[in-house]
């Protein structure tokens, strides 16, 4: 099965590193769409002159927002399957066929990169104390989702239709409503959530977008938001029925081309709201 594919980069102040992702990602053979966070160096000049599509925040939104307007795009135009991918280099471009393989080839609606199903030597070091909060986040993802989920917090996945139109309008902006809470949203709903191993590198260039005293209080907030079953609610597949979670674990988008040969304008005004 052949799925048209869109990988969407969000990108934040990553001039030092998008243009190599960019040039990687297009010599797959992949439409690749920079959403542009409301940076203040080169990152979106750099991408357009690379060859990607470019979409223009005014100002910093965060991953999620940046990802739902990256999500809206792809369903306008047409497409099966959105990847995430980050602008600094970390994810293996070189995988994502192996994402998109498994996506088409399953029953899955969103497939993710895990780096702790594998574990190889010189894989990307995690503190202690970060593996323990993501070890909770997994254990009560895995719960949503009704299966083994060894990485919740990646953001290395490709999610299908109609998943992906769902998430376009529903996913959080805030930290982690791209990854934790996208996955407890959409196991909840009914869809299925698969895991690759896929392996992760150290970032190189740039920051995080958030620092580990506001990670560890954002995370405590995701796991009681979980909790009290406050996450956004997705319809779900048709076909399928909510499933019991395990014990153990306005504007319009005519303007956008019907093909991504054509380049996206980056004024804030030509995109959805985010």
């Amino acid at each position: 099965m052949t799925l048209r594919t869109l990988v969407v980069v969000p990108a934040w102040n990553e001039e030092r590193s998008i243009g190599r992702v960019v040039r990687d990602l297009l010599a797959q053979g992949f439409d690749v769409l920079v959403v542009d966070d409301g940076s203040t160096d080169r990152t979106g000049a750099i991408a357009l002159s690379e060859g990607a599509l470019l979409a223009t925040l005014p100002f910093n939104l965060g991953v999620g927002a940046a990802l739902r307007c990256g999500f809206r795009f792809a369903t306008a135009a047409g497409y099966d399957v959105a990847v995430q991918c980050d602008a600094d280099g970390q994810h293996p471009v070189d995988h994502i066929k192996r994402l998109v393989h498994q996506i088409a080839n399953s029953d899955a609606n969103m497939v993710i990169g895990s780096r702790f199903l594998e574990i190889e030597p010189g894989s990307m070091k995690v503190s202690i104390v970060r593996r323990l909060a993501m070890h909770i986040l997994s254990f009560s993802a895995s719960r949503a989702a009704c299966g083994r989920i060894t990485d919740s917090t990646s953001g290395f996945r490709a999610i299908r239709q109609p998943l992906l139109s769902e998430l376009a309008q529903r996913i959080s902006p805030y930290y982690l409503g791209d990854t934790y809470e996208a996955i407890v949203s959409a196991g909840r709903a009914g869809y299925q959530v698969q895991e690759i191993y896929t392996p992760i590198a150290e970032r190189t260039h740039g920051t995080s977008s958030a620092r580990p005293l506001t990670a560890a209080r954002l995370a405590i907030k995701a796991i009681l938001s979980a909790i009290l079953d406050v996450n956004p609610r997705l319809t779900g597949p048709k076909s399928t029925r909510k499933r019991k979670p395990r014990a153990y674990g306005r504007n319009s988008f005519e303007h956008f081309p019907k093909s991504a040969s054509s380049n996206v304008s980056s004024k804030s005004s030509d995109f959805p709201d985010v």
